[in-house]
């Protein structure tokens, strides 16, 4: 077989050798020679002439160096000869001796046909470039257009631009970015609007390129957030033109990510660009403005979108009614309204609900009623919020008869209302003194397997209480507590509403009640309700209550004793002071000690009074103890007058004027005046007060020598008349004004040396024992003194050995 082949080529290059040396004019048909003007020896070889080149001397001859080769790729004889088309060189074919261009259809379908086959690398670059014709932008444009692989359509553009005859084209760009997007491939789109940049840089003028705007739309439509942004910022450096559309998708991309305010600053970019808004601009625009709180941008595009005779859409009717309500621009929000109802758009159900609340919110409720009758009135069904919503706000607002009737149309509508529901309408009622209408209400919470709250239970028990039925008010509780609820501070409420309400028997009754069911209070509720009992004479009960508080740990303060002590000198019976005299001893306070021991003598106390006083308020913590102090001693102060012990008083008084606790009370103003203020004192303190700091006058004065040009007694409106008369009955040269006492220095010197003034001053009462106390009784009423003996109180002597 082999040697057939080589008798065949050899055969061949005889012939080529004769038609070589024959003349010119009669060209064989066999691949690319000339034959000469001899003749065929085979008259089976059929030849056909072609075009080829003459010499210099205009002779016809071979142009082109040609190779014959056999089959095994030897060369068999190398010779001028001609070629009919060189490929990739030659744009046309021989048809017969005729050229005919290739077909933009043949090409085609050619460079489809390599691309779908070898879909990428270099395999499918080395038949590319083996076509047989010159491709062009119009060829590679068409061939990506239905080249359905995206990563065969990137690598065809690729080899493409190594081409020499590749130039930038638009619509080449677009068909390749769409192949991308259709099969998902954003990177290859990246890839492109690099080579994109690229290309436009070369250029002198600034390319009128739409693929730009179509690639950020696509990475804006797909989610590529920072992408699309940086291709965007890319297009505005190159100068080149951005379109509408491509605002609107990297708009709608930003608000859909949640960035608001990155939107905004595209739509005032867009404005910059001199870009014109469309409708769909707007549409994107105006709703979003209007949610972000920007709503007066929202309304100014508004009325440019009119201008432009656009009509609105309903997405931006209710975006600006909406926002313009939650605002509280309630009259703007109307209008938006009504100018929507104009253009012949129907409100929805929604907007009904926005309109509603907005009104509801700012306390509008007739208009919000009239929005709730259109919406019925449209047959729109309010939702179980709104029901809910407007029940509520007309119960709080006191309109409880409208509450009840949209609340019943809740009812009849299927709605089961929500605890809340329940809660406000019971609580308002319970608010508003209505028994019957919240205890109703109670039972339909019942029967409707509603748990009520707890801060409904409190309302509706403090309502009870203040309606004084302890009885219902403990049935409810006990329900409360088989519901789950701690119980203790609920009852520990209602037991300080009786407190409060002065109701001291129900009060009573109620702790009974609380103790009987095992409920505890707090220490502070059972020292509220002692001391109503005390204000009341309840002191049989008041004892036991005092045991408790002290029994669960509490400490009884100095203030609490005072008040005790305050309640004694008040009182007038005998049979009363003996149970003071026992609480006072249950209080287990060093101040009744102190008490007791004050009033036994220096025998059994071991040291005198001056020392004992100086003991006790020595161990007082002033830094949080002055003001319980000070009260005390006004107190104590106002007993021992009473009791007649003058004596211990003024010890009391000095001790506590050695103690600062009333600082300001005595001034001396070197030779100009001296002063005493016993406005801030009890009755007693203040007479105790005048007499011992006129004694320390009288030395000052006699003794010293320093006369000072006056002396004031500050008294205030309330003590004046009982200093005054005090100093009166031993012929006191004070003048009564106002609020104070006064006495030319050399007048009160002269009274001084009196000897009736100096036995009163020394703490020898006069014969008449009304002199000091005749007007005691005008801040203690009760207090009468001409009962009092002037005998140690059995009571405290009593207490004492205790």
């Amino acid at each position: 077989m082999i040697g057939r082949s080589r008798s065949f080529s050899r055969y061949v290059f005889n012939n080529l050798q004769l038609l070589r040396s024959h003349s010119a004019s009669i060209p064989v048909r066999f691949d690319e020679f000339n034959p000469t003007n001899r003749p065929n020896p085979n008259p089976n070889f059929s030849a056909r002439s072609y075009c080829y080149g003459k010499n210099s001397q205009g002779n016809n001859e071979w142009t082109e160096e040609i190779d014959y080769l056999d089959e095994s790729g030897s060369v068999i004889y190398t010779g001028k000869g001609i070629r009919s088309v060189e490929p990739r060189v030659d744009d046309h074919i021989m048809v017969g001796g005729l050229k005919q261009p290739f077909s933009n259809a043949s090409a085609v379908a050619k460079i489809v046909e390599i691309v779908k086959r070898w879909k990428w690398g270099p395999e499918m670059e080395t038949q590319l470039d083996k076509l047989q014709f010159v491709p062009n932008m119009i060829h590679i444009t068409q061939a990506l257009k239905v080249t359905g692989d995206g990563d065969a359509s990137l690598s065809l553009f690729k080899w493409a631009k190594r081409q020499s005859w590749y130039s930038p084209s638009d619509e080449c760009y677009l068909a390749l970015i769409d192949r991308l997007n259709h099969s998902r491939d954003f990177e290859g789109i990246q890839s492109v609007f690099d080579d994109l940049v690229l290309d436009s840089a070369k250029m002198t003028t600034v390319p009128d390129f739409s693929a730009f705007s179509r690639v950020v739309q696509y990475l804006a439509k797909a989610e590529k957030l920072e992408v699309s942004f940086c291709c965007f910022k890319k297009i505005q450096e190159s100068g080149c033109k951005v379109d509408t559309k491509t605002y609107n998708s990297l708009i709608t991309l930003f608000l859909d990510k949640g960035l608001p305010f990155k939107a905004f600053e595209i739509y005032e970019n867009m404005e910059g660009s001199g870009s014109c808004l469309d409708l769909a601009t707007y549409e994107l625009m105006i709703p979003n403005l209007a949610r972000s709180g920007r709503i007066d941008a929202a309304l100014k595009l508004f009325q440019q979108m009119k201008e432009k005779n656009m009509k609105p859409g309903f997405t931006i009717f209710a975006s600006l009614v909406d926002s313009l309500g939650k605002a509280g621009r309630l009259d703007a929000s109307m209008k938006i309204y009504m100018e929507m109802q104009g253009f012949g758009l129907k409100p929805s159900a929604a907007m009904f609900v926005s309109m509603i609340e907005s009104y509801v919110k700012a306390g509008k409720l007739d208009t919000a009623l009239r929005i709730w009758d259109e919406m019925k009135k449209a047959r729109l069904r309010p939702n179980y919020g709104l029901y809910t919503m407007v029940v509520e706000a007309h119960a709080k607002s006191g309109k409880l008869e409208t509450a009840m009737s949209v609340f019943s149309d809740m009812e009849k509508a299927g709605f089961l209302p929500t605890p809340s529901t329940y809660s406000c309408l019971l609580e308002m009622h319970a608010g508003s003194g209505q028994v019957d209408a919240a205890m109703k209400l109670y039972n339909s919470m019942s029967n409707a397997g509603v748990r009520p709250g707890l801060t409904t239970y409190t309302a509706l028990l403090t309502l009870l209480a203040k309606k004084k039925l302890v009885d219902i008010a403990a049935k409810i509780l006990l329900e409360m507590k088989a519901m789950g609820y701690t119980v203790d501070v609920t009852a520990s409420d209602v037991l300080m509403v009786f407190i409060k309400d002065a109701s001291v028997d129900l009060a009573l009754r109620w702790l009974r009640f609380m103790g009987s069911s095992g409920i505890r209070t707090n220490n502070f509720i059972i020292r509220q309700l002692f001391e109503s009992c005390m204000k009341n004479g309840l002191y049989d009960s008041a004892k036991p209550l005092l045991e408790n508080y002290v029994d669960s740990a509490a400490k009884v303060d100095l203030i609490l004793y005072t008040s005790i002590l305050a309640h004694l000198v008040r009182c007038q019976e005998e049979q009363n002071e003996r149970h003071l005299m026992s609480i006072l001893s249950a209080t287990k306070h060093k101040a009744h000690e102190f008490m007791c021991g004050l009033f036994t003598g220096p025998e059994q106390r071991k040291q005198p009074v001056l020392v004992f006083v100086r003991e006790f308020f020595q161990n007082i913590d002033y830094e949080s103890e002055e003001g319980a102090a000070r009260y005390f001693v006004n107190v104590l102060l106002n007993y021992l007058v009473l009791m007649g012990q003058i004596n211990r008083a003024r010890c009391v008084w000095k001790v506590s004027y050695e103690n600062k606790l009333f600082p300001k009370a005595i001034v001396f103003d070197q030779h100009i005046a001296w002063s005493l203020d016993v406005r801030n004192l009890s009755v007693g303190a203040a007479l105790i007060a005048v007499v011992h700091t006129l004694h320390r006058f009288r030395k000052r004065m006699l003794y010293y020598g320093v006369i000072p040009r006056r002396i004031k007694l500050v008294t205030g409106p309330t003590l004046k008349i009982v200093v005054a008369q005090m100093l009166s009955a031993v012929e006191s040269p004070f003048e009564v004004s106002k609020v104070v006492l006064r006495a030319p220095g050399d007048s009160v010197s002269e009274w001084f040396k009196k000897p009736i003034v100096q036995q009163f001053l020394l703490n020898e009462i006069p014969s008449r024992s009304d002199i000091l106390m005749h007007k005691l009784n005008i801040l203690f009423p009760s207090s009468a003194p001409e009962i009092r003996s002037l005998n140690l109180p059995k009571p405290l002597v009593a207490g004492r050995v205790m």
